[in-house]
């Protein structure tokens, strides 16, 4: 049952409104001024205020701001007999939902009601999906080990500064993590992070996904479209897998670099943009740079600072720690029954071999979590986990 407050200085509109309101089977309080509104919101959850503008001691518009102070996600429907549309239009550019004149048309009470009330659950469901999102991609990385001590600080030093950060690393050792870590961290958290997967993109295509397109300026062009540079304006481009990125690519991207400016596939002019750039690669870049595939002064430009993440088999102190994590969170995201990791099979992960990194600890560690009961063993991780058991 949904609970909502009254807050008007007249008795008979509160009578009045909670009787239409108790019908539709609602729980009311109410209040009769504004500073026992205001109490009355610090003592109980409700999920819809009405609040008159005119009343003494405190009047609606302060109630208002004072609510939005809190960062209270409650709506609130403003009333008022002596408004008029300018006061209607104020009050929901406060963040107000919605205005009612009095007398209070019913039909008109009762469908706002149910929108604010509706309102009120998507939001709710929206933070519970945002959560789930930043959980599943989160920015915390995991391990005690020397190498990831080292990174973490680095990260610490790096991440408020706009340098270049170049990240190296083998498939699935978490570079992406460290691009979501430095963007947290950075004065441009506010503002996107956007990923480009260079090596996922055609090469006929990349050039258009990284700086747009006007319209006409090829085929299926049909109409104009700002690339990754122009929507990442003010925040962090993460350049995945640029060691796969064209020659014609590099070199816009290298002029970007250069100049803060871009210019959109088919189009004349100059576009300025502010940007962060972290790449990262599974490739040695010198010996691309040697075999003619990679733009040795583009390397020098994002190699600013040089962060390598390490293989999972060259940290196998942080497995426990890593396993305990993910099936923390993958119990969560699954709602699976909760179990536990023995000392043993903890003992016995550290033994395998992990050429596809943490992303295949976390396979395992999910496989384990299905297939287990109550508990995972060294026995479980013998029979389940074979197929990545050293031979």
């Amino acid at each position: 049952m949904s609970k909502i407050l009254i807050i008007d200085d007249e008795r008979a509109i509160r009578r009045s409104i909670r009787e239409i309101l108790e019908y539709e089977k609602y729980e009311v309080v109410e209040a009769e001024d504004g500073m026992k509104g205001l109490d009355e919101v610090s003592k109980n959850d409700f999920d819809l205020i009405f609040c008159d503008i005119k009343m003494q001691k405190m009047d609606g518009i302060e109630v208002l701001e004072q609510l939005i102070q809190k960062q209270s996600d409650t709506p609130v429907i403003m009333i008022s007999g002596h408004g008029n549309i300018e006061t209607a239009v104020d009050c929901l550019k406060m963040g107000a939902y919605d205005y009612l004149a009095k007398p209070i048309d019913l039909n008109r009470l009762l469908i706002s009601v149910r929108n604010a009330l509706d309102r009120k659950d998507l939001v709710k469901e929206t933070k519970v999906l945002k959560k789930k999102i930043q959980k599943s991609k989160g920015t915390e990385i995991i391990g005690n080990s020397k190498a990831i001590l080292e990174i973490k600080s680095l990260i610490e030093r790096v991440a408020p500064t706009d340098a270049r950060v170049l990240v190296t690393g083998s498939n699935g050792t978490g570079k992406e993590l460290v691009a979501r870590s430095l963007h947290e961290k950075s004065r441009r958290s506010e503002m996107p992070l956007l990923e480009v997967n260079c090596a996922a993109i055609p090469s006929e295509l990349i050039e258009s996904e990284l700086f747009g397109h006007e319209k006409g300026s090829f085929t299926s062009a049909i109409k104009q479209r700002k690339g990754k540079f122009e929507q990442a304006h003010g925040g962090t481009l993460f350049l995945d897998e640029i060691g796969d990125m064209s020659l014609s690519a590099q070199a816009k991207v290298l002029r970007a670099l250069q100049e803060h400016k871009i210019s959109r596939v088919g189009g004349d002019g100059d576009i300025s943009v502010d940007v962060r750039i972290i790449a990262a690669t599974n490739k040695d870049l010198q010996a691309e740079i040697a075999r003619g595939n990679f733009r040795e002064d583009l390397y020098h430009r994002l190699n600013v600072i040089p962060i390598h993440v390490p293989a999972l088999n060259d940290r196998k102190e942080d497995i426990p720690l890593l396993a305990n994590h993910f099936l923390d969170l993958i119990t969560e995201e699954q709602q699976l029954p909760r179990i536990y990791f023995t000392d043993d099979a903890l003992a016995a992960l550290q033994q395998l071999d992990w050429p596809g990194n943490i992303r295949e600890l976390r396979n395992v560690v999910e496989r384990l979590l299905i297939l287990c009961n109550e508990k995972i063993t060294a026995e479980d991780v013998e029979t389940y986990a074979k197929p990545y058991k050293r031979a």
